[in-house]
């Protein structure tokens, strides 16, 4: 029997209007648990409240109502520093925009969570080299991401992701800006994280064969989980 790693409960979220309107009501009333080792995807049409979701999830917004729970924590309630510090230690991210730094080479990206922890440089390195490897990017370790492909830059973006050995990854649309080949190569990578890890993945797609593949498959409509 699996064991439950993240509970929301009641998850409501809206956004005032700018020009004095009524606020936009994204999220209503959304429960949802995702389970140790397991895959959960995510689907809707555009504007159904994913991503404000998985940010909530993620701790990178606060709902408006509702707890986001880790065993008995309620990371909704953190302050922004005991939540920085929550995220980087239990959390991956992987976006359909890799947000890498555009300054650093690829291994420096990788390190950077690890470092921010306070782990030593040389542990670090060693660290992120061992994930480049992995996943077959050891020789582009010294690029930096503007010299990598799209596949490459998104494998280094999920390499960044594992570098803390986080419980959970969370990916939003992890693969809408590759092609075919790589879209099976970071999909590949990310059933081996449950498989091989037993890591716990929370996928946002459009895309209904990839949902098709998880454990659990979640449709949110009108910002809402039936």
């Amino acid at each position: 029997m699996s064991e439950l790693l993240l509970k929301a409960e009641g998850i409501y979220k809206s956004y005032d209007d700018d020009n004095g309107g009524p606020p936009l009501e994204v999220l209503e009333n959304v429960n949802l648990e995702v389970q140790k080792g397991t895959i959960t995807s995510i689907v809707g049409s555009s504007g159904s409240g994913k991503s404000t979701l998985l940010h909530i999830l993620g701790g990178l917004d606060k709902p408006n109502k509702g707890s986001v729970l880790w065993g008995d924590k309620d990371i909704s309630l953190m302050n922004s520093d005991k939540l920085a510090e929550f995220r980087n230690k239990n959390i991956g991210f992987v976006f359909q925009f890799h947000h890498l730094l555009p300054e650093f080479t690829a291994i420096e990206n990788i390190a950077m969570p690890a470092l921010i922890s306070g782990v030593p440089m040389k542990e670090a390195s060693e660290r992120a080299l061992d994930l480049m490897k992995r996943f077959s990017i050891a020789d582009r370790r010294f690029h930096r991401p503007t010299q990598l492909s799209g596949g490459e830059q998104q494998r280094v973006s999920m390499a960044r992701a594992l570098m803390n050995n986080p419980e959970l990854i969370l990916a939003d649309e992890p693969t809408g800006n590759l092609d075919d080949a790589n879209t099976q190569i970071i999909l590949d990578l990310l059933f081996e994280l449950r498989d091989r890890d037993g890591v716990s993945v929370l996928l946002i797609t459009h895309e209904k064969n990839i949902a098709e593949r998880s454990d659990t498959i979640l449709e949110i409509k009108n910002g809402t989980i039936d």
